[in-house]
């Protein structure tokens, strides 16, 4: 498989990379195997994350014998520089290793002060000092973030969500990371899953030398797509290029992408990620999966809603979640009614 340097960090990484956040969702044993498996096809970069419930102890499980082979990267959510160090030590002991060869500040809303001696930068300098990374980055939804931390010299990874989707403020970033030489790792590659075309989503990044997609799976049959088209040499062919503008078209505009940020935060328990985009994943995706009694009552915790302000509050997109939510419910009860379903 071909592979992509990260920056000045001068790792070479393969062109398609492992997002461990899925395999939450599955056992011990069934994410070791596809662990393994990833690296038997010749996968080597891994990138998870202290907030991934067990992701970090599935990797452990599963690579730790082969640690002086692969490439791997985690990320605190910590603010503060005591919070953080204690984070990287439990994904040390996780992982199985002495070290991280990338670690990141999660999700940070701005960046934090680099001369405040308490702050999670000064963690980042510290754990790098004391050998326990090799290199240290931030991961952001916000582009004036991610732009600003390219931009600052401090980082050496920047981790944002890219795909063909992307808007050209987003892309910028790509050349932004080029011109100061920061590895750029994209996230959500498949835009939460509303791209239905691995293919495609995986040519759109052979546009760029600079770009690392970590796909998040959680079966074979996902990693497989992307491995057969690196094996093909799939490239933006016409075809390819016309599944991207059908989904622009219909994807324009403002939707969730499903990062669920917000999902920690809501009071009623609203599984937001989901019903915020239930309209685009009905017709984007098998619908008998999304309308089982299940899947009916919750979407009726919708009616819970407090309007309290908190999703929205935490969502990087900045998208008026509560009305979201109320249009995607609206159309999902009709639909099954049309259905027949209620």
């Amino acid at each position: 498989m071909k592979q992509k340097c990260l920056g000045r960090t001068g790792l070479m990484v393969t062109e398609n990379s492992f997002g461990a956040l899925p395999i939450q969702r599955i056992s011990d044993s069934e994410a070791a195997g596809l662990l393994r498996y990833a690296y038997d096809r010749g996968v080597n970069f891994f990138d998870t994350a202290r907030a991934y419930s067990d992701s970090e102890h599935k990797i452990g499980l599963g690579l730790a014998d082969v640690r002086e082979n692969i490439i791997l990267a985690t990320k605190t959510m910590a603010r503060t520089r005591e919070a953080a160090l204690a984070d990287l030590e439990t994904s040390l002991a996780n992982l199985k290793t002495d070290h991280v060869d990338i670690w990141q500040l999660h999700c940070i809303p701005e960046l934090p002060d680099p001369n405040d001696p308490d702050s999670a930068y000064q963690a980042l300098v510290e754990a790098r000092r004391q050998g326990k990374t090799r290199f240290i980055g931030i991961t952001a939804h916000r582009i004036d973030v991610a732009i600003a931390a390219a931009k600052s010299g401090l980082y050496d990874t920047v981790q944002f969500p890219l795909c063909y989707l992307a808007s050209d403020k987003d892309l910028e970033l790509i050349r932004v990371c080029r011109e100061h030489n920061v590895g750029l790792i994209a996230m959500k590659g498949m835009s939460g899953g509303l791209i239905s075309s691995p293919r495609a989503a995986y040519a759109f990044f052979t546009r760029y030398d600079n770009v690392v997609p970590i796909w998040g799976v959680q079966k074979q049959s996902e990693l497989d797509d992307f491995l057969t088209a690196a094996e093909e040499g799939v490239t933006c062919t016409p075809e390819l290029e016309a599944i991207m503008e059908q989904d622009r078209r219909e994807l324009q505009g403002d939707f969730c992408r499903g990062c669920g940020y917000c999902m920690k935060t809501c009071p009623a328990g609203i599984p937001i990620s989901d019903a915020a985009r239930m309209t685009l994943m009905l017709g984007r995706a098998v619908w008998q999966r999304f309308t089982t009694p299940e899947w009916i009552e919750k979407m009726k915790t919708i009616e819970n809603c407090l309007h309290c302000g908190l999703c929205r509050s935490h969502c990087p997109y900045e998208l008026d979640t509560p009305r979201l939510l109320e249009e995607n419910y609206a159309y999902f009860m009709q639909f099954c009614k049309e259905k027949g379903l209620i």
